[in-house]
């Protein structure tokens, strides 16, 4: 029988960071707990926080599920993963603008070079283009999990528009809201912060035409983007405009945006869309949601995009495997997080080992996202391994395989009460003239027993992250 890491508690005895919150736990009637997880819905639901799942039939807007117990952790253990994701940060980084350029790493045998040069994510428009600052990625989500007091994995890169960071917030929010006083009794380090610093971060890589004081603007496909309701939050907090592409267009070597008062020059497009319909002129032709012209005003130093086109190339799944060498290679550092073992069905001895071990192992599509296009062997039944078994058979390069983790649990309310459930967490490191990160992140709970997908898309929920400060 397979033991989980129980984040709370370490052999019947409460661990020191989640010391304070025992009493709260277990003076808290089950009354008293249906009554606030119906008000934090209920606030969910007036603020406008869900997320859209189309196609499925039904009320494509769909509400988080959300957990009132806090994640926790110490000040030294945040640490540690603060280093790690900002070593891993600046690797990837240092990465793309290697692979748009002279590709040292290919060269030097590190990497294949078919895994980049023949990767779907990697642009072409942009080869030989440095952007400001050398930051292809400026939000790079890294998805962690754990299993042990000491055994952090990562799980994978996000380095284009890595969602959930509304949910970082509003958490917080609703937890500050309904639990004033565990606030007062608890050194929380905060979050709400966050805004103020991505902003400063995109400002810090304005274009070389730049000369002023820059305009940042979020870019988005529309309301019905799934994460629609994150940007409008977010160019609310920051005080940007959110535009679509019909708002932007392209005159000389800058864009504008349209307003009542006339054109206004944007300087930093923090774009919420995929690469293929940034451009029409240099992507796909039929987008209706980007902006004419985008690219030459971009490659010409008058407009930054952030996340830079091409930074996909990076958070690929089979990419992922190199990330170690990566770290190795440019920074002369060893890794301080892991990666999780992989195999890549692309080899051929990898492939006859995941083939004959398909029932323990988590198998993942690698341009895949959002807890579809896998296998989770052990939850799977036989027809569904066979159904995925000739899958990979038909097409092993686009698939890779890992071991099923014995993912950490933290105490998290359910209709019995309190019981473990599987979490996982993203932290958010924003890459600019510096890298920062505020000290928390997404904590995604599977709230089914037993599960161990957490995405929101597949059931997960999500929950506040604590870090205590020292």
């Amino acid at each position: 029988m397979t033991t989980y890491f129980n984040e709370m508690f370490d052999q019947g005895k409460v661990r020191l960071p989640y010391a304070q919150l025992q009493d709260w736990m277990s003076g808290m009637p089950a009354e008293l707990r249906h009554l606030k997880q119906a008000e934090a819905e209920a606030l969910f639901r007036r603020i406008g926080i869900t997320f859209a799942v189309y196609g499925e039939g039904g009320d494509p807007d769909r509400l988080i599920p959300f957990d009132m117990f806090p994640r926790v952790f110490s000040s030294a253990e945040w640490a540690r993963l603060e280093r790690g994701i900002k070593q891993r940060a600046r690797a990837l980084n240092a990465f793309l603008v290697d692979v748009y350029g002279r590709g040292e790493i290919v060269r030097s045998g590190r990497i294949p070079g078919r895994l980049v040069y023949q990767n779907e994510a990697y642009e072409k428009a942009v080869v030989g283009f440095v952007p400001p600052k050398g930051v292809y990625s400026h939000i790079v989500g890294i998805d962690l999990v754990r299993t042990g007091p000491d055994d952090f994995f990562v799980l994978e890169d996000n380095c284009r528009t890595p969602s959930g960071v509304s949910y970082m917030l509003e958490n917080r929010e609703i937890m500050m809201r309904m639990f004033p006083d565990l606030f007062r009794g608890n050194r929380i380090e905060p979050v709400e912060n966050y805004p103020q610093i991505l902003r400063r971060t995109l400002a810090s890589v304005a274009p070389a035409k730049c000369d002023r004081e820059p305009t940042v603007v979020i870019l988005t496909p529309g309301h019905f983007n799934s994460a629609y309701y994150e940007h409008s939050f977010l160019a609310d907090l920051m005080g940007v405009e959110l535009v679509e592409g019909q708002d932007l267009f392209v005159e000389g070597e800058f864009v504008f945006m349209r307003t009542t008062e006339g054109p206004k020059r944007v300087d930093v497009i923090y774009r919420r869309l995929d690469d293929a319909f940034i451009d029409p002129l240099c992507f796909r032709p039929d987008s209706m949601l980007g902006v004419p012209g985008l690219m030459d005003v971009y490659r010409s130093g008058g407009v930054s995009i952030c996340s830079a086109p091409g930074a996909g190339v990076a958070d690929d799944k089979a990419v992922y495997t190199f990330v170690p060498e990566m770290i190795r290679f440019y920074l002369g550092e060893e890794p301080i997080l892991q990666n999780v073992p992989t195999w890549q069905c692309a080899k051929p001895d990898d492939l006859k080992y995941v083939l004959d071990n398909l029932p323990e192992l988590v198998v993942k599509e690698v341009h895949g996202s959002g807890g579809y296009g896998m296998l989770v062997g052990p939850k799977s039944t036989k027809e569904q391994i066979a159904a995925f078994r000739a899958k990979i058979e038909h097409d092993p390069d686009n698939y890779i395989a890992q071991p099923t983790l014995a993912l950490s649990t933290t105490p998290t309310f359910v209709a019995e009460g309190v019981a473990p459930r599987h979490v996982d967490l993203r932290p958010y490191c924003l890459v600019g003239e510096r890298i920062e990160l505020v000290p928390g992140g997404l904590t995604r709970v599977a709230l089914t027993e037993g599960s161990l997908v957490v995405n929101s898309s597949q059931g997960g929920g999500v929950k506040d992250t604590w870090v205590l400060a020292e």
